[in-house]
């Protein structure tokens, strides 16, 4: 498929791109390289191919969740400039 200088500069326009005309020409010219390569991946034998998330097999390595205890209130709060009722007071930001 071939990308013209019209095509261009209309995907600039919609990206908000200002290009010289020499960067024209050479985007339209890559453009229409690229999408000429997709074509020829798209000729590409792939029926029974599955589809596949990644080309690798990858398992999670997490470890499994166990309940510890936590920072009691009142350590946590410690360093609070106003806590209040076991709860950080903050300044308020909307009226």
């Amino acid at each position: 498929m071939k990308i013209d200088r019209k095509e261009v500069i209309n995907i600039a326009k919609l990206s908000r791109l200002v290009l010289s005309e020499g960067e024209i020409d050479l985007y339209s010219e890559q453009l229409s390289n690229i999408l000429g390569y997709i074509g020829q991946l798209n000729e590409a034998g792939t029926k029974d191919v599955p589809p596949t998330s990644h080309v690798l097999d990858l398992n999670n390595v997490l470890r499994e969740d166990e309940v510890k205890p936590s920072l009691p209130p009142e350590e946590a709060l410690k360093n609070a400039p106003d806590p209040a009722d076991h709860f950080y007071r903050v300044p308020r930001i909307i009226e």
